[in-house]
């Protein structure tokens, strides 16, 4: 490179490396910014609808679990985010769902208010919002008016490129919840007179790790202000704790939604049943099994609950075989573990294992059977009164005597069932029941003594899935055990006296499921 050169490159611009890197994904936009196009799109656009939408079934349901929450933290000011949207791919994000417990709280389910923050402001105990201890707000970035250019620019909340969104008076009139726009208030309302205890501040408690703007402005108002953060971690541990714990029982609203939730996953399975045999002509069938659910959970509902386990022969025996590669072949099972995510985000949770031939084999048919008989043993304990813990215990020594009478027990079964030999669960390693609402796993920071040793009480609405799982290079069974992976999962509803099997209309015996199978694929 000659000297001339040299000094031409140091005294010119790079524009290739001065535009900043995080304005470089639109270069591909070729987006009008001229003043002309600018003066052009701001005008000649019908006036916006300003009528009020009517209060939201859920509005009056969530104004009691804000209640609920309320009265565990008086004096305190409580901050939860919805969280921001995800980057899936450079520019573009996974559909936006919000924090669980932002949705028990505000009602708001579907994609609604990325980067919204609930607040509760703490007032003096019993002046609050429904005579509780605080009055809550809703920050959110409401749609912006067609006259400005992010109308038109914002790939991410623009209404030109994602539609509308509500407005402040919108959201408020559904939710029943007072807003206010976030870039103009939220600061103030998460920090101001935030302090420590002792000198007259007002204690932050924050739903962690969800927003990391959030993260970041209440841990600098703690450091400004000399809290104590390692303090200051413990009790926000404990906010989603008390937030878990509201969901254990079920409102009358959630479990309408969770039955209409279950009522589309077993249309699903429907589905599955009848694509079975072109799973079979497919390379990846699994991948053809998972497709037939999904179409039924977007078309009746948000989304799936969770991903689809479309589990063909030894694959079956993978707790959470999520990759759905594999080849569907006739004389095998297929285990489908799935769920259909209603508007309102609120999920269900069915198994069933079908044979991809309509026709269980002997051994097939003997596992399974032993897994119904245990998940009977399961209802028959699921009450009012008795334990959560009580559920798995019926049915895991079911299996146990199961296992024992097919001499695959390396002990006797009383030293099986024993804290100190538990050899039987080699076959079923997971918990026999999980909480369920508005997330698979619901209820999930609950604490040991409210969830698994917690007493069940009508509303609650839990799985019940035992299941066995002989791997193919499981050398302590004989060899036609192996490969067989049998799980049979349904939604309970606890009631007054004994319990509802949400979705009892799924076949679930081996003779109901052959025949079930027969029907569908006959048309």
């Amino acid at each position: 490179m000659t000297e001339e050169n040299n000094t031409s490159s140091n005294d010119t611009p790079d524009m290739a490396t001065d535009q900043p890197i995080e304005d470089r994904v639109n270069n591909r936009s070729q987006r009008p910014s001229s003043d002309a196009f600018k003066e052009f799109m701001a005008g000649q656009w019908a006036p916006a609808d300003t009528t009020l939408p009517p209060e939201d079934a859920v509005a009056p349901f969530a104004a009691k679990r804000r209640l609920g929450l309320s009265q565990q933290f008086p004096g305190e000011r409580l901050v939860i985010p919805a969280g921001p949207l995800k980057v899936r791919s450079n520019d573009t994000d996974y559909r936006f769902r919000p924090h669980s417990g932002f949705a028990h709280m505000t009602g708001l389910g579907l994609d609604h208010e990325p980067d919204a923050v609930l607040v509760f402001d703490p007032v003096e105990e019993g002046t609050g919002d429904n005579g509780g201890n605080h009055r809550a707000t809703l920050y959110f970035r409401p749609m912006a008016g067609r006259d400005t250019e992010e109308f038109y620019s914002n790939s991410r909340s623009g209404e030109f490129w994602i539609g509308q969104r509500p407005t402040l008076p919108e959201l408020q009139a559904r939710l029943g919840i007072p807003t206010a726009h976030m870039d103009e208030a939220l600061e103030d309302a998460i920090t101001r007179g935030a302090g420590n205890t002792a000198l007259g501040g007002v204690r932050i408690r924050l739903l962690r790790d969800v927003d990391l703007n959030c993260d970041a402005l209440v841990d600098t108002s703690r450091i400004n202000t000399g809290v104590d953060l390692e303090e200051s971690d413990k009790l926000d541990a404990e906010l989603p704790e008390a937030l878990s714990e509201l969901r254990l029982v079920k409102d009358e609203w959630e479990i309408e939604q969770m039955r209409a939730a279950v009522d589309a996953t077993m249309n699903g399975f429907h589905d599955v049943a009848r694509a079975l045999p072109r799973a079979v002509e497919h390379k990846r069938g699994e991948r053809v099994v998972e497709g037939a659910f999904f179409s039924r959970a977007r078309e009746e509902g948000n989304d799936l609950g969770y991903d689809t386990i479309a589990a063909s022969g030894n694959n079956a025996t993978v707790l959470h075989w999520m990759r759905n590669s594999g080849q569907v072949n006739s004389g095998d099972l297929i285990l489908v573990d799935a769920g259909v995510e209603a508007d309102s985000l609120y999920t269900a949770d069915i198994t069933r294992t079908m044979p991809v031939n309509g026709k269980y084999t002997e051994i097939q048919r003997k596992i399974y059977q032993a897994i119904v008989d245990a998940q009977d043993a399961a209802f028959a304990v699921a009450k009012p009164g008795t334990t959560f813990r009580d559920l798995h215990t019926a049915a895991i020594t079911v299996l146990a005597e199961r296992l024992d009478a097919w001499g695959l027990l390396p002990v006797p079964l009383e030293e099986a069932l024993a804290d100190t030999g538990q050899q039987h669960r080699r076959w079923m390693p997971h918990g026999t029941s999980h909480h369920l609402g508005l997330d698979v796993h619901d209820c999930a920071q609950a604490r040991r003594d409210m969830y698994l040793d917690g007493i069940l009480e009508p509303g609650m609405v839990f799985t019940i899935e035992p299941g066995l799982y002989f791997k193919a290079e499981d050398l302590a069974v004989p060899e036609e055990y192996r490969g067989i992976g049998v799980r049979l999962e349904d939604d309970v509803l606890v009631t007054e006296d004994g319990c509802v099997n949400l979705s009892a209309e799924l076949p679930r015996t081996p003779d109901e499921i052959e025949a079930w199978m027969a029907r569908v694929q006959a048309g």
